[in-house]
């Protein structure tokens, strides 16, 4: 409601539990990172081969994400503070964007390393025991990312959802790699090794400006269509109940929680007490409906005399 203060929530409207399954879950995940870029660079060591390296050198780009992101972790649920009446959320985006720009370097510097191996020689040993480290690497990283993803969208965490994602790419990396490796091994001809990997860097291009894209748009406060839809729906079907009315509905999302504003309109007879509890009501459905944190806020006005209120204004904040 409009001059209430917005209460402060422990921590950053996650339960104690849910943050400790956060920390845990990014904590598992920095040091699954570690082993993974050393077992790359065992194989690498083993092999020689330019697509282990560049599946490599995207594990050390991880590593640093991941830490960056491990921050952001822990920031993004400190509780909301007099400096940050909001909470810190909105770190979840620069995290994504961060992890987002890192893949997509990781990607071009895959292709150059390639092309050039490519133009200078090639000279390849071990591949059978390269491949079956790189496997191993591929079958972890992919059932961490999974975890990663799941536990993100659970617990409405962009950060931990957005490094599954990086890791589900490392993943894919290692897989394409694997496949290069396994196939220059059974037809002899060795260029299919940095063709594969500057294949490999093309996916991870696409995933990391995916982040970025996804960074931008929740750093501009963009909004969700579908969200959107759900919270019209409710609001229709409440006010319609309750014999009131709405507008002026906006909504943005913080990276792990979902703020929803508007204006009810009631008749000019009703009792103040009466339309803060109507509002009250109208406020909860709306978040047992998004089915996830929520901060709802409402500004009460006359049915019958708002828009002369609103004339008055050098400007509406948005189009109705």
């Amino acid at each position: 409601m409009d001059n209430r203060t917005i209460p402060m929530i422990p921590v950053a409207g996650v339960t104690e539990e849910e943050a400790h399954r956060l920390r845990v879950a990014m904590v598992l995940s920095l040091v699954v990172g570690f082993g993974m870029l050393g077992l790359k660079v065992f194989a690498y060591a083993l092999t020689g081969s330019v697509a282990i390296l560049s599946d490599a050198a995207e594990s050390i780009v991880h590593v640093v994400a991941v830490s960056f992101a491990a921050y952001s972790l822990w920031l993004s649920l400190k509780p909301a503070d007099s400096s940050h009446p909001y909470g810190h959320d909105k770190i979840s985006f620069f995290s994504a964007g961060f992890e987002g720009a890192m893949i997509i370097l990781a990607a071009i510097y895959i292709i150059y390393l390639s092309v050039h191996k490519w133009l200078h020689g090639l000279e390849i040993e071990n591949l059978g025991t390269g491949a079956l480290l790189t496997l191993a690497a591929a079958l972890i990283n992919a059932a961490l990312g999974a975890y990663l993803v799941w536990v993100g969208k659970k617990h409405g965490s962009l950060v931990l959802e957005a490094n599954g994602k990086h890791v589900l790419t490392d993943s894919w990396t290692s897989f394409g790699v694997v496949t290069g490796l396994t196939l220059a091994l059974l037809t002899g001809w060795m260029p299919l090794d940095p063709l594969v990997a500057v294949l490999v860097a093309a996916n991870i291009l696409w995933t990391g400006g995916k982040l970025l894209r996804r960074s931008v748009g929740g750093l501009m406060d963009e909004g969700d269509p579908e969200i959107e839809s759900s919270i019209r729906a409710v609001l229709d079907k409440a006010t319609t109940e309750l014999g009131i009315q709405f507008h002026c509905l906006r909504h943005r999302h913080t990276g792990n929680r979902t703020w929803v504003e508007f204006h009810l309109l009631f008749p000019q007879e009703t009792k103040l007490a009466e339309a803060h509890r109507l509002a009250t009501e109208v406020e909860d459905h709306v978040r047992r409906a998004l089915g996830m944190r929520a901060e709802v806020i409402t500004h009460l006005e006359t049915l019958e005399d708002h828009q002369e209120v609103h004339s008055h204004r050098p400007s509406e904040p948005f189009p109705e």
